[in-house]
């Protein structure tokens, strides 16, 4: 035995989760703020079950659909598409520092327009809870 943890699936567990959330597609702004919030949470939870982890891969599921039905993502570059996705959250550029590391960086992407290095685009793409090939 190589001593691995192996994580087995507990359906009562993940059924309580979804009688406490009870999840379902989101009709407006309130309710997607509502699931990015539970979503961040959830995210962040530095023991999360298996449970949990299958029920945030549902709550962003419901949050990308909204948010693609209700944001369209027009193509262009990936400071085009960053300031659609700050918009979409009444977010300015100082909220990406932590993301991205500095003002300079963030100012470097928006103004030169350079392409992002893949580890940027990944970080981006966990902050937005959107597809890295948005960013690439």
């Amino acid at each position: 035995m190589s001593g691995k943890i192996i994580r087995t699936f507990d359906a009562k567990s993940y059924t309580d989760l979804l009688v406490r959330y009870q999840p379902k597609p989101i009709a407006n702004e309130a309710e997607n703020e509502a699931a990015m919030a539970l979503a961040c949470e959830l995210e962040h939870s530095p023991m999360r079950s298996l449970e949990e982890e299958l029920f945030l891969e549902l709550l962003i599921t419901l949050i990308e659909k909204f948010e693609s039905e209700n944001y369209p993502i027009p193509a262009g570059n990936a400071a085009s598409m960053l300031q659609h996705l700050m918009d979409a959250r009444n977010l300015d550029k100082s909220d990406l520092i932590p993301v991205l590391g500095t003002e300079t960086e963030v100012d470097k992407v928006f103004v030169s327009g350079r392409d992002l290095e893949i580890d940027e685009a990944r970080k981006l793409a966990e902050f937005f809870h959107v597809d890295i090939s948005l960013f690439l």
